[in-house]
């Protein structure tokens, strides 16, 4: 029964590391895709 409560327990912690890990890599992307859009309207605007 300890096996299967310390199993369980690591299995959780697991989880949460890879949902952590998925969700930084998300908005990570989301950051630097608003970026480079911001970026390319201002080098839009200075060529103008």
């Amino acid at each position: 029964m300890a096996f299967l409560n310390s199993f369980v327990e690591y299995l959780i912690v697991m989880i949460v590391i890879v949902a952590v890990s998925f969700l930084g890599g998300f908005l990570g992307k989301k950051f630097r895709d608003n970026k480079d859009k911001k970026a390319e309207m201002t080098a839009e605007n200075q060529g103008e």
